[in-house]
Order: structure tokens, then C-alpha cells, then sequence
């Protein structure tokens, strides 16, 4: 029987280029974009979880102290008007609040309520959770392995892009 090859006619799927590792990272790093939200997926009766850019600038904020929008723009590479958008959501969200700068500078800073702090925390201990779950047949030496070498990509990263993250 011959195939097929008008419209609507099924194909094998094609398979993924991968004669280069750095082909595998990029489809694999393309597959854990995708795969990222069912790690801790949303639950209604856990409450409100916070947006992606909600969660990475307190997580910033978090690692450096209250923040300006400048001071975040130069963290994160953004414009000011995309600043004050996400930042406008967080303090409607009452998980920012704006204060004078601690060290006496004219521009306000946002700095994490106790709301945003119960937010982040819980939303963090859920990632980690799904990331518990993902792991749960790895050794602790290939968790250990596997975190050194996201840091140190992420870190190569960075340094590529010029905005380091604080780390402890």
C-alpha cells in the first residue's frame, strides 16, 4: 500500500536534530520551558499563587533588599514602563510595599510585605516540592552534580549578559 502524501496524510514524527550536545541542551532546555509550570502546578484550595515576574522580582528583591525601578531595571534589563506595570500588580497584590530608601536617596523603593513574604515562601516550597517529586529516584550525589551545573550555567549566563544574580 503506498503512503499517503496529500493534505491531512500522517507522518512519522520527526525526530529532533541531536548530533551535537549543545543540540540536546538547547531542545532539552526548550522541552524544561515547557515543562516548568507542572512542577508545582496551580491548586485552587492552595490559595493564589504568585505570576512569574511576581515571583522572580521579590525573589530579587528578597536576595538585595528594597529596590528602586531603576535599580530593578538595571537588574533585569527592563524598561521602566514594564517595571512600573508589574510593580503597580504587586502592590495592588499587597505583596510590595513602597518606602523612602533606607540610605536617604530621593526614589522610593519597594520592599516585600509580610503578604509577599507568606506568597513567596509557600510558592517556593511548592517548586521545591514538584522538584522533590521529579528527583525522587536520583541519588544525592546527581541532585548535588546537577545543581552545580544549572548554577554554573546560569552564572556563565550572567556573566555573559552582565547582571549577575546575588547568591549567598
Amino acid at each position: 500500500m503506498a503512503a499517503s502524501t496529500g493534505p491531512g496524510a500522517s507522518r512519522e514524527p520527526k525526530e529532533p536534530r541531536m548530533d551535537k550536545p549543545v543540540d540536546l541542551i538547547e531542545f532539552e532546555t526548550m522541552l524544561l520551558g515547557r515543562y516548568v509550570h507542572l512542577l508545582a502546578p496551580r491548586d485552587r484550595r492552595e490559595g493564589e499563587r504568585l505570576d512569574r515576574s511576581a515571583y522572580i522580582l521579590l525573589s530579587r528583591i528578597e536576595a538585595e533588599g528594597p529596590m528602586s525601578i531603576g535599580q530593578l531595571s538595571a537588574a533585569f534589563g527592563l524598561d521602566a514602563s514594564t517595571l512600573n506595570r508589574q510593580t503597580a500588580a504587586m502592590l495592588r497584590a499587597g505583596v510590595v510595599e513602597r518606602m523612602p530608601d533606607p540610605e536617604g536617596g530621593i526614589a522610593r523603593k519597594f520592599a516585600i510585605t509580610a503578604e509577599g513574604r507568606r506568597r513567596l515562601d509557600a510558592d517556593r516550597a511548592r517548586n521545591i516540592s514538584g522538584l522533590r517529586k521529579v528527583m525522587a529516584e536520583w541519588t544525592a550525589d546527581e541532585i548535588a552534580d546537577f545543581a552545580g551545573h544549572l548554577s554554573r550555567f546560569n552564572r556563565d549566563i550572567e556573566r555573559l549578559d552582565g547582571r549577575p544574580w546575588p547568591r549567598d
